[in-house]
């Protein structure tokens, strides 16, 4: 079961739209289902890109890495070849060494808006160079906290 989608009042949603293309579908033109986890990690990526926080920085580095931990989707209706879509991500908790998000995918064309596809309860580790869970250095914590709407809401994952 697919955590509740975030409160209508949420401080703070990260947007990030794009169009599928005949790569994305199957014979039918629909698109596969496993898909629609890479049109989340590409929100998620620019998410972090947003917050100024470069993956590729960090790997090199040395420094931590993000690693998906677990993913429960619902899937509710497809997108076809040609559809706008918009992946739509809140922070839904943040802990030592986790943060948890909600993600929507909905066709975002005109007449269309917010028809909720797919949606996505993600979880996503910290990890060091050796692949093992490590803290979430503050000042990237910082920066969740206070780009996407401050400690209010936030529920601590423990």
């Amino acid at each position: 079961m697919v955590k509740a989608a975030p409160a209508p009042d949420r401080p703070a949603d990260h947007r990030y739209r794009l169009r599928v293309f005949y790569e994305d579908t199957d014979a039918g033109g629909v698109v596969y289902y496993a898909n629609y986890l890479k049109f989340a990690e590409r929100a998620r990526t620019e998410l972090l890109r947003d917050l100024g926080i470069f993956q590729s920085a960090l790997a090199s580095d040395g420094g931590p890495v993000f690693a998906v931990r677990r993913v429960e989707a619902d899937f509710i209706a497809p997108a076809r070849l040609d559809d706008e879509l918009e992946v739509r991500t809140w922070v839904t908790g943040l802990g030592g060494a986790r943060i948890e998000m909600h993600q929507q995918v909905g066709r975002s064309e005109v007449g269309r808006d917010n028809e909720e596809l797919v949606s996505l309860f993600v979880q996503i580790v910290c990890v060091n160079a050796m692949g093992r869970a490590r803290r979430i250095p503050k000042p990237i914590a910082d920066k969740f906290v206070s780009a996407l709407g401050g400690p209010v809401g936030y529920r601590r994952v423990t």
